[in-house]
Protein backbone atom coordinates (compact mmCIF):
# COMPACT_ATOMS: atom_id res chain seq x y z
CA UNK A 1 0.00 0.00 0.00
CA UNK A 2 1.60 3.19 -1.32
CA UNK A 3 1.32 5.92 1.98
CA UNK A 4 2.22 8.66 -0.18
CA UNK A 5 5.02 9.65 2.06
CA UNK A 6 7.86 9.62 -0.36
CA UNK A 7 10.01 12.84 0.12
CA UNK A 8 8.03 14.19 3.05
CA UNK A 9 9.72 15.05 5.76
CA UNK A 10 8.74 13.64 9.43
CA UNK A 11 10.05 15.34 12.60
CA UNK A 12 10.15 12.08 15.68
CA UNK A 13 9.96 13.66 19.00
CA UNK A 14 11.67 11.14 21.34
CA UNK A 15 12.59 9.03 18.40
CA UNK A 16 16.02 7.65 19.38
CA UNK A 17 14.63 4.79 21.12
CA UNK A 18 11.30 2.79 21.64
CA UNK A 19 8.41 3.15 19.95
CA UNK A 20 9.56 7.10 18.43
CA UNK A 21 12.82 4.55 16.75
CA UNK A 22 10.40 2.02 15.29
CA UNK A 23 8.35 4.73 13.86
CA UNK A 24 11.08 6.64 12.57
CA UNK A 25 11.78 3.38 10.43
CA UNK A 26 8.88 2.56 9.18
CA UNK A 27 8.73 6.74 7.98
CA UNK A 28 12.10 5.68 6.19
CA UNK A 29 10.36 2.38 4.79
CA UNK A 30 7.83 4.77 2.86
CA UNK A 31 10.64 6.95 1.42
CA UNK A 32 10.33 10.05 3.98
CA UNK A 33 12.80 12.25 5.19
CA UNK A 34 13.58 11.70 8.80
CA UNK A 35 14.72 13.63 11.49
CA UNK A 36 14.67 12.19 15.28
CA UNK A 37 14.65 14.59 18.29
CA UNK A 38 15.51 13.38 21.67
CA UNK A 39 17.53 14.60 24.80
CA UNK A 40 19.77 11.45 24.52
CA UNK A 41 23.10 13.09 23.41
CA UNK A 42 23.87 10.39 21.28
CA UNK A 43 20.82 10.89 18.92
CA UNK A 44 22.80 11.82 15.97
CA UNK A 45 24.91 8.06 16.06
CA UNK A 46 21.59 6.66 16.67
CA UNK A 47 20.30 8.33 13.53
CA UNK A 48 23.74 7.07 11.47
CA UNK A 49 23.64 3.84 12.54
CA UNK A 50 19.81 3.59 11.54
CA UNK A 51 21.05 4.91 8.30
CA UNK A 52 23.60 2.50 7.72
CA UNK A 53 21.74 -0.36 8.65
CA UNK A 54 19.04 0.50 6.14
CA UNK A 55 20.91 0.90 3.52
CA UNK A 56 19.63 4.32 3.05
CA UNK A 57 21.14 7.92 2.06
CA UNK A 58 22.17 9.37 5.47
CA UNK A 59 20.29 12.70 4.52
CA UNK A 60 17.60 11.28 4.63
CA UNK A 61 17.84 10.02 8.55
CA UNK A 62 19.41 12.65 11.02
CA UNK A 63 19.45 13.12 14.41
CA UNK A 64 19.22 16.41 17.08
CA UNK A 65 19.69 16.52 20.68
CA UNK A 66 16.39 18.82 21.87
CA UNK A 67 15.70 19.30 25.70
CA UNK A 68 11.64 19.14 24.92
CA UNK A 69 11.12 21.33 28.63
CA UNK A 70 13.29 24.10 27.14
CA UNK A 71 10.95 26.31 24.54
CA UNK A 72 14.10 27.90 23.01
CA UNK A 73 15.72 24.88 22.25
CA UNK A 74 12.32 23.60 20.45
CA UNK A 75 12.16 26.22 18.32
CA UNK A 76 16.03 27.09 17.32
CA UNK A 77 15.71 23.22 16.57
CA UNK A 78 12.70 23.86 14.70
CA UNK A 79 14.83 26.73 12.19
CA UNK A 80 17.93 24.72 11.92
CA UNK A 81 15.27 21.52 10.83
CA UNK A 82 13.74 24.24 8.49
CA UNK A 83 16.95 25.74 7.19
CA UNK A 84 18.39 22.71 5.94
CA UNK A 85 15.15 20.84 4.71
CA UNK A 86 12.52 23.31 3.34
CA UNK A 87 9.65 22.27 4.83
CA UNK A 88 7.95 20.16 7.28
CA UNK A 89 4.87 18.03 6.88
CA UNK A 90 5.01 15.59 9.85
CA UNK A 91 5.45 16.01 13.79
CA UNK A 92 5.22 12.68 15.80
CA UNK A 93 5.50 13.50 19.53
CA UNK A 94 6.53 10.34 21.10
CA UNK A 95 8.99 11.69 24.11
CA UNK A 96 7.68 11.16 27.91
CA UNK A 97 8.89 9.87 31.07
CA UNK A 98 7.01 8.50 34.46
CA UNK A 99 7.21 9.86 37.98
CA UNK A 100 9.06 6.42 39.40
CA UNK A 101 7.41 5.15 41.61
CA UNK A 102 4.34 2.99 41.69
CA UNK A 103 1.22 4.88 42.69
CA UNK A 104 -1.66 2.59 44.18
CA UNK A 105 -2.72 4.10 46.13
CA UNK A 106 -1.64 7.84 44.94
CA UNK A 107 -0.97 8.19 48.72
CA UNK A 108 2.02 6.37 47.95
CA UNK A 109 3.67 9.28 45.86
CA UNK A 110 4.17 13.26 47.22
CA UNK A 111 2.99 16.34 45.53
CA UNK A 112 7.05 16.76 45.06
CA UNK A 113 7.00 13.74 42.62
CA UNK A 114 4.49 15.36 39.95
CA UNK A 115 6.05 18.60 38.80
CA UNK A 116 8.68 17.06 36.40
CA UNK A 117 6.40 14.35 34.93
CA UNK A 118 3.70 17.18 33.89
CA UNK A 119 6.89 19.93 32.05
CA UNK A 120 8.06 16.50 30.18
CA UNK A 121 4.96 15.51 29.49
CA UNK A 122 2.38 18.84 29.05
CA UNK A 123 4.75 21.27 28.90
CA UNK A 124 7.12 19.60 26.33
CA UNK A 125 4.26 18.79 24.29
CA UNK A 126 2.78 22.00 24.21
CA UNK A 127 6.84 23.25 23.74
CA UNK A 128 7.02 20.65 20.74
CA UNK A 129 3.66 22.15 19.21
CA UNK A 130 4.30 26.08 19.51
CA UNK A 131 7.36 25.07 17.58
CA UNK A 132 6.53 23.36 14.79
CA UNK A 133 2.71 24.10 14.41
CA UNK A 134 3.63 27.24 12.30
CA UNK A 135 5.88 25.10 10.21
CA UNK A 136 3.31 22.56 9.37
CA UNK A 137 0.79 25.63 8.27
CA UNK A 138 3.30 27.05 6.54
CA UNK A 139 2.93 23.74 3.89
CA UNK A 140 -0.44 23.85 3.93
CA UNK A 141 -0.71 20.09 4.86
CA UNK A 142 0.28 17.51 7.28
CA UNK A 143 0.18 16.44 10.60
CA UNK A 144 0.59 15.85 13.97
CA UNK A 145 0.59 12.29 16.14
CA UNK A 146 0.54 12.49 19.67
CA UNK A 147 2.01 9.39 21.22
CA UNK A 148 -0.68 8.42 24.47
CA UNK A 149 -1.75 6.23 26.56
CA UNK A 150 -4.55 3.99 27.90
CA UNK A 151 -3.46 5.24 31.30
CA UNK A 152 -5.06 8.25 30.03
CA UNK A 153 -8.18 6.60 29.59
CA UNK A 154 -8.93 4.73 32.35
CA UNK A 155 -7.01 6.72 35.35
CA UNK A 156 -4.82 3.90 35.85
CA UNK A 157 -3.27 4.29 39.40
CA UNK A 158 -0.23 3.08 38.51
CA UNK A 159 1.31 6.42 38.10
CA UNK A 160 -0.82 9.02 38.63
CA UNK A 161 1.26 11.58 37.25
CA UNK A 162 1.92 10.04 33.88
CA UNK A 163 -1.95 9.09 33.77
CA UNK A 164 -2.72 12.58 34.38
CA UNK A 165 -0.49 13.79 31.87
CA UNK A 166 -1.80 11.74 29.21
CA UNK A 167 -5.07 12.62 30.03
CA UNK A 168 -3.97 16.03 29.17
CA UNK A 169 -2.31 15.27 25.66
CA UNK A 170 -5.62 13.64 24.50
CA UNK A 171 -7.50 17.10 25.30
CA UNK A 172 -4.66 19.04 24.32
CA UNK A 173 -4.76 17.27 20.69
CA UNK A 174 -8.49 17.81 20.28
CA UNK A 175 -7.77 21.47 20.51
CA UNK A 176 -5.31 21.19 17.88
CA UNK A 177 -7.08 19.17 15.81
CA UNK A 178 -9.86 21.85 16.10
CA UNK A 179 -7.17 24.68 16.05
CA UNK A 180 -5.07 23.69 12.34
CA UNK A 181 -7.68 22.16 10.88
CA UNK A 182 -8.56 25.32 8.10
CA UNK A 183 -5.13 25.17 7.04
CA UNK A 184 -5.16 21.25 6.17
CA UNK A 185 -2.97 19.90 9.23
CA UNK A 186 -4.87 17.20 11.15
CA UNK A 187 -3.60 16.01 14.94
CA UNK A 188 -4.62 12.52 16.44
CA UNK A 189 -3.56 10.51 19.59
CA UNK A 190 -2.09 6.95 19.50
CA UNK A 191 -2.66 5.04 23.09
CA UNK A 192 -0.69 2.02 23.55
CA UNK A 193 -1.83 -0.67 25.81
CA UNK A 194 0.84 -2.94 26.99
CA UNK A 195 4.51 -2.48 25.21
CA UNK A 196 7.91 -3.73 26.62
CA UNK A 197 9.80 -0.33 26.99
CA UNK A 198 11.95 0.69 29.71
CA UNK A 199 9.14 2.74 31.19
CA UNK A 200 7.05 -0.13 31.23
CA UNK A 201 9.93 -2.42 33.27
CA UNK A 202 9.84 0.94 35.34
CA UNK A 203 6.31 0.44 36.49
CA UNK A 204 7.06 -3.12 37.57
CA UNK A 205 10.55 -2.03 39.05
CA UNK A 206 8.54 0.96 41.84
CA UNK A 207 5.81 -2.31 42.25
CA UNK A 208 8.82 -5.06 42.69
CA UNK A 209 10.75 -2.74 44.97
CA UNK A 210 7.03 -2.14 47.28
CA UNK A 211 6.46 -5.99 47.45
CA UNK A 212 7.21 -8.44 50.99
CA UNK A 213 10.00 -10.51 49.84
CA UNK A 214 7.60 -13.60 49.40
CA UNK A 215 5.13 -11.51 47.33
CA UNK A 216 7.96 -10.21 44.56
CA UNK A 217 7.63 -11.42 40.91
CA UNK A 218 9.91 -11.04 38.46
CA UNK A 219 9.11 -8.70 35.14
CA UNK A 220 7.96 -11.25 33.12
CA UNK A 221 5.93 -13.18 36.08
CA UNK A 222 4.49 -9.96 36.67
CA UNK A 223 4.00 -8.66 33.26
CA UNK A 224 2.90 -11.67 32.05
CA UNK A 225 0.27 -12.29 34.82
CA UNK A 226 -0.86 -8.27 33.84
CA UNK A 227 -1.01 -9.49 30.18
CA UNK A 228 -2.87 -12.31 30.25
CA UNK A 229 -5.74 -10.73 32.84
CA UNK A 230 -6.20 -6.98 31.17
CA UNK A 231 -5.33 -7.47 27.47
CA UNK A 232 -8.19 -10.03 25.44
CA UNK A 233 -6.14 -10.93 22.93
CA UNK A 234 -3.44 -11.84 26.03
CA UNK A 235 -0.37 -10.59 24.10
CA UNK A 236 1.99 -7.58 24.03
CA UNK A 237 1.98 -4.99 21.83
CA UNK A 238 5.10 -4.25 20.23
CA UNK A 239 6.73 -0.50 19.06
CA UNK A 240 6.41 -1.76 15.56
CA UNK A 241 2.25 -2.22 15.88
CA UNK A 242 1.83 1.29 17.67
CA UNK A 243 4.30 2.65 15.01
CA UNK A 244 2.38 1.16 12.01
CA UNK A 245 -0.86 3.18 12.95
CA UNK A 246 1.26 6.13 13.66
CA UNK A 247 2.51 6.30 10.06
CA UNK A 248 -1.10 5.61 8.54
CA UNK A 249 -2.20 8.43 10.55
CA UNK A 250 -0.17 10.84 8.64
CA UNK A 251 -0.64 9.32 5.27
CA UNK A 252 -2.75 10.56 2.68
CA UNK A 253 -4.10 7.16 3.26
CA UNK A 254 -6.18 8.79 6.52
CA UNK A 255 -6.85 12.12 4.57
CA UNK A 256 -10.26 12.42 6.94
CA UNK A 257 -9.18 11.35 10.06
CA UNK A 258 -8.49 14.34 12.63
CA UNK A 259 -8.92 14.90 16.93
CA UNK A 260 -9.51 11.46 17.51
CA UNK A 261 -8.12 9.22 19.59
CA UNK A 262 -7.04 5.42 18.31
CA UNK A 263 -5.97 2.95 20.93
CA UNK A 264 -3.58 -0.34 19.53
CA UNK A 265 -4.26 -1.92 22.64
CA UNK A 266 -5.49 -5.18 22.70
CA UNK A 267 -8.62 -4.73 23.16
CA UNK A 268 -7.77 -3.37 26.66
CA UNK A 269 -10.15 0.12 26.45
CA UNK A 270 -13.11 -0.94 25.00
CA UNK A 271 -16.21 1.75 24.88
CA UNK A 272 -20.02 0.43 24.15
Amino acid sequence: MDLGLAKQTAIIVGGASGIGLATAKQFLEEGAIVEIWDRNQNVADVARAVATDMNIDSERMRGRQVDITVEGECVEATTLAMREGGSIQHVVHAAAIGSGKFGFPFSNLQPRDWPRVLEVNIMGMVNIVHALAPALKQSGQGSIVFLGSVAGQIGSQTDPPYSASKAANINFMQCVAKDLAPYSVRANIVNPGMVQTPLNRGVWQAWHDQQPLDQRKSYEEWAGDKVKHVIPLKRWQTPEDIAAMIVFLCSCRANSITGQTINVDGGFVMHW
